[in-house]
């Protein structure tokens, strides 16, 4: 079976227990959340999640409809086609010797990457992007050694008005 690539924005009450009632209607429903970010929202005593999972129509609606249910949550909407899209991403990385620490400062530079904290061993790279971007960024790291790597998951919000 085909399944298409969603995201779905969520305002939700902003209290506790509420994550867990999402997350555990997309469990019983079968569908695996590929991510999930909770934040505030614009308004107080609301959060907003961005959920995004990999579902066919049917399933989306059934998933949609039973979202509705939900007391805490207020607003739902399917903003897969018209988002930007962001993740954020920490890489440490080890370097080896002065050429590779320029290599490494190089690469960083050219994928608007910010160094966030440096040892003689090692450095903190912070990057935002899409998916594809911090993929990319951190394959070429790879050669050097990825010693930890820290991604918060996509965030989105629809375009316009």
């Amino acid at each position: 079976m085909d399944l298409d690539y969603h995201i779905i924005s969520t305002l939700v009450e902003d209290k506790p227990g509420v994550l867990q009632k999402v997350a555990g209607l997309f469990n019983r429903r079968g569908f695996n959340i590929d991510s999930i970010t909770v934040g505030e929202s614009e308004v107080e005593g609301l959060s907003r999640m961005i959920i995004s999972l990999h579902a066919d129509q049917k399933g989306l609606e059934q998933v949609t409809k039973q979202l509705n249910k939900l007391v805490d949550v207020i607003k739902i909407k399917d903003i897969t086609k018209n988002a930007v899209k962001r993740e954020l991403c920490l890489v440490k990385v080890n370097i080896p010797n002065a050429k590779a620490r320029a290599e490494i400062m190089q690469y960083s530079n050219i994928f608007r990457a910010k160094v966030v904290d440096v040892t003689e061993e090692t450095l903190l790279i912070e990057l935002t992007g899409d998916k594809q971007k911090i993929n990319a960024f951190i394959s070429l790291l790879k050669g050097y050694g990825i010693k930890k790597i820290s991604r918060t998951g996509l965030t989105a919000m629809a375009r316009g008005v």
